[in-house]
């Protein structure tokens, strides 16, 4: 009898996967391979060469070995293996409850006494204790970091954690301590500030084309003039261990005076500016590679860094800026438009009027020939302008600006300098904020009493032209 037609082709596909499972798993039994899909059945596998790499018998190289033997494993697994490998960790490789209890019970009892005899004991148990909250998981991870190219696989672990983290508290307490560990090993002092230039090797370019974060790479010429051109610049923190590998990047035009449209600092064939006569660095844009470092924020010391050497390399420029996109503000804007009248700012409440009978409510964020339209964008401007800078400097999360970018640049001690309209006629510009770009300004005497203002305090520094807006009767 003809198998097919007694069982069916969907029946017998269903059979020979059956098969094939039977088959792998006797395999994996036999020769103790893990299977990509890291099923149930082979975790003893994993476990037992987790258990052997916490071990830690015999030297250096033999530590080396198994730690590149798990890694290994680890790699050959598909996307529901790591996930199960991850998890794995993140449930049986944790700090062990008892021994926590117990290293914290013996020290309460000897503080509870402080007398000076027990000090050595109480500094004996304080360390216990520290041991112990140090998770077999993370000591686990550490050994991973002397293998080649050990950080880059970490990071990259950590990277398929974040895919899964959520919903689950042992998860997330497992990506704290990774976080945590990544950290100490990418701390600014070890990373090295480097000019990235045409000359670059080829996988370097494509990786700053293939993660560029805010103004897309359009072709080789766009990329070639972003870093060839005379008056651009691009700059990149590397860590040792990563040499070809650029964690984050930021693109700088030089420029006469602070950009106000981001085609003028896009164009191929603007006319290029000698370095020597621009007065103003803007950044207008940075970009991470490693989502597995999300969390160890060193963007910050980029900026800082860069405008220490451009301050260097060029004594004559005066002006440090940003043309930054407001990502979040059509979200806002949406938001503000479903509430209640009496929920309303009184400015928001006159802008969201003003933008209706402008006819601009239903057309600023998708109508392209709104763009085109030099009478409707003048009708706009205002109460555009207005409601931007509101929402960039009253509209709060906390003591922070609700805005991701604005909150990145005032966090690193920039102020908000002026608004533009329009400013990014692109279809994403257009999307995201109806053609707004602001400008945020380093000014090297205020960046750090800015900084403390706004971590201290919630203070956003402004311009006379924000505070004008501000105070704009609409």
């Amino acid at each position: 009898m003809d198998l097919s037609t007694s069982f069916g082709l969907k029946g017998l596909k269903q059979l020979r996967r059956a098969w094939v499972e039977v088959e792998q798993e006797a395999l994996s039994r036999i020769t103790g391979k893990v299977r990509p899909g890291l099923p149930a059945e082979d975790l003893h596998l994993i476990r037992r060469q987790i258990d052997d790499c916490l071990l830690e018998t015999g030297g250096a190289a033999s530590a080396r070995a198994r730690a590149a033997r798990l890694g290994g494993v680890y790699l050959d697994l598909d996307l529901t293996g790591r996930e199960n490998f991850l998890k794995l960790l993140a449930f049986e490789y944790g700090v062990k409850d008892e021994a926590l209890r117990e290293a914290a019970r013996e020290w309460l009892a000897l503080d509870a006494d402080r007398s000076s005899e027990d000090l050595p004991a109480r500094l004996d148990a304080e360390a216990e204790l520290r041991r112990t909250l140090k998770s077999p998981r993370v000591r686990l991870l550490t050994q991973f970091n002397d293998l080649p190219e050990g950080v880059k696989f970490l990071a990259d672990m950590r990277a398929q954690l974040l895919k899964i983290r959520r919903g689950d508290p042992r998860l997330s307490a497992f990506d704290r301590e990774f976080k945590d560990l990544l950290a100490s090993w990418f701390d600014v002092g070890f990373l090295k500030l480097r000019r990235i230039a045409w000359d670059a090797p080829a996988a370097l370019l494509e990786t700053l084309a293939e993660h560029e974060a805010v103004h897309a790479i359009r072709s080789w010429q766009d990329i070639k003039h972003r870093l060839a051109a005379p008056d651009r610049r691009c700059f990149a923190f590397i860590h040792p261990q990563m040499p070809n590998d650029p964690l984050i990047f930021v693109w700088v035009a030089l420029t006469d005076g602070i950009s106000e449209r981001i085609d003028d600092v896009l164009r191929i064939d603007h006319g290029e500016l000698n370095p020597d006569k621009a007065d103003t660095a803007v950044f207008y844009s940075i970009s991470a590679t490693q989502p597995g470092l999300d969390g160890v924020g060193f963007g910050s010391f980029l900026i800082k860094r860069v405008v220490d050497r451009l301050s260097r390399d060029h004594k004559q420029l005066k002006h440090f800026a940003t043309l930054s996109p407001l990502p979040g503000f059509r979200r806002w804007l949406n938001e503000q438009r479903e509430r209640a009248s009496g929920e309303q700012h009184p400015r928001v409440q006159k802008g969201l009027q003003a933008l209706a009978d402008a006819g601009a409510l239903e057309r600023m964020f998708v109508d392209r020939s709104w763009l085109r339209d030099a009478a409707a964008l003048a009708k706009a401007r205002q109460a555009l302008t207005v409601l931007a800078a509101h929402y960039l400097v009253r509209e709060k999360h906390g003591d922070d600006a609700r805005d991701r970018v604005a909150n990145f640049h005032l966090s690193n001690g920039a102020s908000v300098e002026r608004i533009n309209f329009p400013a990014d006629v692109s279809r994403h510009g257009q999307e995201r904020s109806a053609g707004l770009m602001v400008n945020y300004r380093y000014r090297l005497k205020e960046i750090e009493s800015n900084h403390e203002s706004y971590h201290d305090k919630g203070d956003i520094g402004h311009s006379r032209a924000i505070s004008t807006l501000l105070k704009t009767q609409i």
